[in-house]
């Protein structure tokens, strides 16, 4: 039996895990970390309500726990919140990866921790993993830090860098690109999409299964998760709109430089999967065929 702490268990990464963890009881023992009230609709795993900003709480439940893994889906993740607060997002982002790398190391335990394609300045697009990152946001230098604290310590770590993710739990505290463009269509609403900026989505559901693989074959280093076809933002509002069957004329493309936002973003990412198809044997599909996942899964 595995003992697994996911942090951020409130998250949409976070429950998609517990949810799909449960499903072999007699294999994993979840603990979930989050703040508040446990929101994933489930009882039958243990759930801690923690501030995990908090060193001396954080490192003890832990120590209490001495699992054999821990998830970390915790991150403050809204680009220009990083940039106006950046000591909140230091403490997140950074101090909390720190703390759980030296907890990892004491009790022997193995980290997975998630990233972000904004840790790239998205001049080419189909990033590897060992490309050059240059990150031109906070958020993307934090993230980048919280790798760099795992790649120099002794631990067995694993980074999963993702993009652009979306899906529904039970009980959600913010919206995504997916839910958030369906639900404006399917009021009518006229919206203003950016028609300049490339991402490859990725689906929850298949982050959280990519997390699982890592950890059942307990493989270390860095990994790429998302799905296999760079499309623009504008597209991928359009290809929402087709799926749900909405009006897609009611989505206006707009360039990045109209939205006067704090922090710059990156033009081009998206991920060459060549490394997890290789040596996870994971082969993350399309946009729109894991849309089409997603909507049955709505029904």
């Amino acid at each position: 039996m595995n003992k697994v702490v996911i942090t951020g268990s409130n998250g949409l990464l976070g429950q998609s895990l517990v949810n799909l963890l449960l499903r072999e009881k007699e294999k994993y023992q979840v603990f979930g970390f989050s703040r508040g009230e446990n929101r994933s609709g489930r009882e039958d795993f243990s759930y801690i309500s923690i501030d995990i900003t908090n060193q001396e709480k954080l490192k003890k439940s832990i120590k209490e726990i001495q699992p054999n893994f821990i998830i970390n889906t915790a991150a403050m993740t809204q680009v220009d919140d990083c940039e106006n607060n950046k000591k909140a997002c230091d403490i997140l982002n950074i101090d909390v990866v720190k703390w759980l790398a030296e907890i990892s190391d004491e009790i022997n335990c193995y980290l997975i921790h998630l990233s972000t394609d904004f840790i790239f300045d998205g001049k080419k697009g189909y990033y590897k993993e060992e490309d050059e990152p240059n990150p031109l946001s906070y958020y993307g230098l934090s993230k980048l830090k919280s790798e760099q604290v795992l790649t120099n310590s002794n631990i067995n770590y694993t980074i999963l860098r993702t993009i652009l993710v979306y899906g529904k739990v039970f009980d959600m505290s913010r919206s995504n690109i997916v839910l958030w463009v369906r639900e404006m269509l399917s009021k009518g609403k006229e919206i203003t999409i950016v028609d300049d900026q490339y991402r490859t989505p990725t689906y929850v559901e298949d982050l959280a299964m990519a997390c699982k693989i890592t950890m059942d074959k307990k493989a270390t280093g860095i990994y790429h998760i998302a799905s296999n076809k760079l499309l623009s933002v504008y597209k991928i509002a359009q290809q929402i709109a087709d799926t749900f069957g909405l009006d897609k004329s009611l989505i206006k493309p707009i360039s990045t430089v109209t939205l006067n936002q704090t922090a710059p973003r990156p033009t081009k990412t998206g991920f060459d999967l060549s490394k997890t198809n290789n040596e996870l044997d994971f082969y993350p599909k399309s946009f729109k065929e894991d849309l089409q996942r997603f909507k049955e899964k709505l029904i």
